[in-house]
């Protein structure tokens, strides 16, 4: 049985999830928007960072999210971010869908992180991350324009936003430009930490 296609990220309280230039990704207002993940004990273990963190529901929710993922596909911007900031064991650890237009050949990382670049839409890379993923989900990681792609699209089953407390005025909006007519969410879950509150929607179309 195929698993679902969902995306889960972290968003500010007026709908930002990055800011617009790359060069700022790793700036502060990014970090304040994303710190409720460092502290994460599973989040340290993943990305090599030293023994030790936080245990609790925000951790069980960054592990459940890990471990429900098969394979990921992610757009050109975001790889070529994170090509310069990830660490040589990439975080992954599965097949990872790159859309784009550039040929390239498979990039194989330590650690089980494949990337493969599809140059022939997003169906297609969706379709080859479902075969990678087998019984388990895919997750489309990012980033903004690529989720939105892909909901439009109708393609997304689920989302899971951590709604941060921080505002960031101007970057790139989750939502800008959805297809709105077309979507239609269902409520899941909603889980409120010290940190952020998560909420999960179902999505189907209208």
């Amino acid at each position: 049985m195929a698993g679902k296609v969902f995306f889960s990220v972290s968003m500010s309280l007026d709908g930002f999830i990055a800011p617009e230039s790359l060069e700022d990704l790793m700036g502060q207002q990014w970090m304040e928007l994303q710190q409720w993940v460092f502290p994460q004990r599973f989040f340290r273990e993943n990305l090599n960072l030293g023994e030790g963190g936080e245990e609790g529901r925000d951790n069980d929710i960054v592990r459940e999210t890990f471990e429900r993922t098969g394979a990921s596909v992610m757009g050109k911007r975001m790889f070529d971010a994170g090509e310069q900031a990830w660490p040589e064991e990439a975080p992954f650890h599965t097949p990872v869908l790159v859309v784009t237009h550039e040929k390239r050949d498979p990039w194989e990382r330590p650690g089980g992180t494949t990337f493969h670049f599809v140059n022939d839409g997003i169906e297609t890379a969706l379709d080859q991350a479902r075969e990678a993923a087998g019984d388990r989900d895919v997750r489309i990681a990012g980033g903004g324009a690529t989720i939105l792609e892909y909901v439009n699209a109708g393609l997304i089953d689920e989302f899971s936003i951590a709604l941060s407390p921080v505002l960031f005025g101007s970057g790139i909006r989750l939502f800008e430009g959805v297809d709105a007519g077309r979507v239609a969410l269902e409520p899941v879950r909603a889980e409120p930490t010290q940190r952020v509150t998560h909420l999960t929607y179902a999505v189907r179309e209208r």
